[in-house]
């Protein structure tokens, strides 16, 4: 009887190693380039977010002639005489006036926070998770930083993008995990 050689159906184990290691590959791929974007859409969700707060002080100031002043991280500018402290989320809305119906928050676990001293200028801050992100601050030598006494994040993380006004004077930058 001749020796005959069956074929064999399937597929070798040489061959599933390669093919499930170029799944593999594409699929850190394809996680990573969708981790990327959704980053880059909060943080422009955070940008958006804080430029329309900004034509709400505006506003204000407006109605006001200054600038609401700023009490831990939060504008004051809420309640019956419009002197409480807004909570981000909930509406900025004071002395009858409704400036936001909702004043933002940060759709992670950061926080925005405003400063004002005196109502003639102001800024609001918040924490880019991209930190290679242009309008996120550096340090002169390229390093991700963030501005001093402005914490986005626990107790720690400072904030690194700012919206303020044209007169606002910014506090000194320090670069992430530097002490001030």
């Amino acid at each position: 009887m001749p020796n005959k050689r069956v074929p064999h159906l399937g597929f070798t184990l040489i061959e599933l190693l390669v093919v499930f290691a170029i799944l593999g590959i594409l699929a850190t791929i394809g996680i990573g380039s969708y981790m990327s974007s959704q980053m880059k859409s909060r943080d422009s969700h955070r940008k958006t977010d804080l430029k329309n707060i900004a034509i709400a002080l505006e506003t204000f100031y407006n109605d006001a002639q200054a600038y609401p002043t700023s009490s831990a991280g939060k504008i004051l500018g809420c309640g019956a005489t419009g002197d409480a402290a807004c909570s981000w989320g909930s509406a900025w809305a004071g002395n009858g006036v409704t400036y936001m119906s909702i004043l933002p928050d940060d759709i992670s676990a950061n926080d925005y926070f405003y400063h004002s001293e005196d109502g003639t200028s102001y800024e609001l801050y918040a924490r880019l998770e991209n930190t290679a992100d242009q309008k996120a601050i550096r340090t002169d030598e390229g390093a991700a930083a963030g501005y001093a006494d402005m914490i986005c994040l626990g107790t720690t993380v400072r904030c690194n993008f700012v919206v303020a006004s044209a007169n606002a004077e910014l506090p000194a930058v320090i670069a992430d995990g530097g002490e001030e």
